[in-house]
């Protein structure tokens, strides 16, 4: 059955966590990416179907590929993260149901209809990269996702078959919190919500 995780475990998670934009010069396992990995890949998407494809960008050289499709705002901040992640989408994800969602026949409500890809890629993505987030953040790391790139540069340069498209970028390592913007506000229920 089910429980209220701890209030501490809240904290972690959603109430004390950040947006970071400085890092620490303390590495993150190749390791812990994996158990990162294999967190986030229990969470649900629609049919199963998983689109979300994730680069983990360590080393200088992959850096350097990532740094011209950067906006200018975020080189400095994503060079000195130990890892940034590109998280992409897989635009033939459905050719992976038979194997994720076998007790349908999936794949065919996908081919051919090259705009229920596109939502369901992006969408689902989307959802995948949340929970990395919400996985980091569960190891002890810090996040700073991003938009503030160049899509078609950055898909040239890391996807130049076509088959995945970039969604987003999250910077992952260990924080500078004496170097945390204060707060930004957020929506009260009432403005945000509906009980219907």
């Amino acid at each position: 059955m089910s429980t209220t995780l701890p209030h501490t475990v809240m904290e972690q998670l959603f109430l004390n966590a950040r947006t970071h934009s400085h890092w620490q010069n303390r590495p993150v396992a190749d390791e812990t990416l994996r158990q990162l990995f294999d967190l986030l890949k229990q969470c649900p998407t629609s049919a199963n179907c998983s689109p979300a494809r994730f680069v983990f960008v360590k080393s200088a050289e992959a850096k350097a590929k990532l740094k011209p499709c950067l906006m200018e705002g975020n080189v400095e901040k994503t060079l000195a993260a130990p890892v940034c992640v590109i998280v992409a989408q897989d635009m033939r994800f459905h050719e992976h149901l038979p194997k994720l969602f076998p007790h349908a026949d999936a794949k065919s409500w996908f081919e051919g209809n090259d705009a229920a890809i596109a939502a369901t890629a992006a969408r689902n993505s989307s959802l995948q990269g949340a929970y990395l987030i919400l996985a980091a953040r569960a190891l002890g790391l810090d996040c700073g996702p991003m938009s503030g790139f160049d899509n078609a540069a950055l898909d040239q340069a890391f996807f130049p078959d076509g088959r995945f498209k970039s969604n987003f970028l999250i910077n992952l390592g260990y924080g500078e919190a004496d170097k945390l913007y204060p707060r930004s506000p957020r929506f009260d229920f009432e403005e945000a919500c509906r009980i219907l």
